[in-house]
């Protein structure tokens, strides 16, 4: 499901539009150390022409709220000036229940919290974008995908409609992806490594919530897709 709001438009300039994203683990950055680890949005860039900058703030193990208690929504707001964009990925540390820092309930304060989000990017000028968690790697024994999320993305996409702000269902959306793909397939693009594949890894992992690089790819077309279904603005810096 995606939700276009009204009036998103983009005026042609020399400066470089920004795009800032907020989130967890699945989009963080990851050094050398963690490779072959990558967040979606670290290899975001790829998709867009010079004329968009992203600017990756998602971080490890955070939730709406610790996110903003730690100060570092504040410092992600520093990257982002009037005409640029704001995208919002939360799900998978809010639902943390047995930690008080991270979590949230999903049709009340996980709603109040991507609020506070959604008014800090209007009151610079910038656009914010919702964007539901991406679904981890799990099937149920007729090989549909298991629902991880229960309702955060459904309460997200609710608040979107309530507040006429676009959203993009990666959740459904990853699901598909991972349905498609298989219990098989879909460990080349999560983080699955044999013992000494990797330098980083000696031991082997069997990581089914983060990913290589060609997942994080994979999880990037997919924001992409919906950006050209909603025929958003940011289409025409695509590469």
């Amino acid at each position: 499901m995606i939700i276009l709001s009204h009036s998103l438009v983009v005026i042609a300039s020399e400066t470089p539009i920004n795009i800032v994203i907020v989130g967890d683990s699945t989009a963080s950055h990851y050094d050398n150390s963690r490779a072959p680890r990558k967040g979606w949005a670290q290899t975001f860039q790829q998709f867009f022409t010079d004329q968009v900058v992203i600017k990756n703030h998602a971080a490890s193990g955070r939730s709406t709220k610790s996110f903003i208690n730690e100060g570092r929504l504040t410092t992600a707001l520093r990257d982002l000036k009037s005409g640029d964009y704001l995208f919002i990925q939360f799900g998978h540390n809010d639902a943390k229940s047995d930690d008080p820092a991270r979590y949230t309930e999903p049709f009340t304060t996980y709603k109040e919290h991507l609020k506070v989000y959604i008014d800090a990017a209007w009151e610079k000028g910038a656009h914010p974008i919702l964007l539901t968690p991406v679904e981890r790697r799990g099937f149920n024994s007729d090989g549909t995908v298991k629902a991880s999320h229960k309702q955060y993305p459904a309460a997200m996409i609710e608040l979107a409609k309530e507040l006429n702000v676009p959203v993009i269902d990666i959740t459904s959306m990853s699901q598909a992806l991972f349905y498609e793909l298989g219990p098989e397939k879909t460990k080349d693009i999560f983080l699955w490594l044999e013992p000494g594949e990797s330098p980083n890894y000696p031991d082997g992992v069997q990581d089914n919530t983060h990913f290589q690089e060609a997942g994080a790819i994979e999880i990037g077309k997919l924001v992409i897709q919906g950006l050209i279904e909603l025929n958003h603005p940011l289409t025409q810096y695509l590469k």
